[in-house]
Formats: C-alpha cells, sequence, structure tokens
C-alpha cells in the first residue's frame, strides 16, 4: 500500500511539472551534431521517465517470475506434507487405538484369573 501511494505522489508530482514546463524549448543535440531539434523540454524528460520505468519493468520481472514459482512450488510442498501428516495420526490412532484395546482385555484377564 505504501508503494502505491509512493507511485501515485510521484506520477502526480511528474504530470504537475509536465504541464508547468509546456512553453520551456530545449534543443536536442544528436550523436556527431549530425542532427539538431528543438522541442518543449517536458518531452525528453517524459520519455527518459517512461524508459527508466520500463528498463525497470523487464529487470524486475524475472526475479517476480522466479518468486511465484517457488511459492507456487513451496504450497504444493507444504499442501503434501500436510496430507502426510494426516495418514500418520491417523495410523498412529489405529495403532494407539489396537494397543489401548489389548491392554484393556489383557488387564480384564488378569482380574479374571484372580
Amino acid at each position: 500500500m505504501t508503494r502505491l501511494i509512493l507511485v501515485g505522489t510521484l506520477l502526480l508530482l511528474s504530470l504537475a511539472f509536465f504541464l508547468q514546463n509546456q512553453e520551456q524549448e530545449v534543443t536536442l543535440r544528436y550523436f556527431f551534431g549530425l542532427l539538431e531539434a528543438s522541442t518543449p523540454i517536458y518531452k525528453p524528460v517524459m520519455a527518459g521517465f517512461v524508459i527508466g520505468l520500463f528498463v525497470a519493468a523487464i529487470l524486475l520481472f524475472p526475479p517476480w517470475v522466479r518468486g511465484r514459482i517457488d511459492l507456487r512450488r513451496k504450497t504444493k510442498a507444504l499442501q503434501e506434507a500436510e496430507v502426510n501428516l494426516e495418514r500418520l495420526r491417523q495410523s498412529l490412532e489405529k495403532m494407539s487405538g489396537r494397543t489401548q484395546g489389548s491392554t484393556q482385555m489383557e488387564s480384564s484377564r488378569d482380574l479374571v484369573d484372580e
């Protein structure tokens, strides 16, 4: 939520900058001075901002995908472990039920013998 507020504030501030600097001109000189172009200052700044967002998205996408795959893998392993735990609990209950039943029968036999 904090990131969303931060990104929203950054976008609003950049939009205000773009709107306030529409009249100012800047001359762009491309490589080796072969070409010059005059444009409002907000266009190259906005282009740089958009390119930065694009590069950040490209760089952050693979770790995000890896994290999602890892999360899915660990969730599946956790579910399998829970199923195994439940099976073990059921088998322990069956074994303890048999053991208690046989112990009760032996104690009742001991009472009858006396």
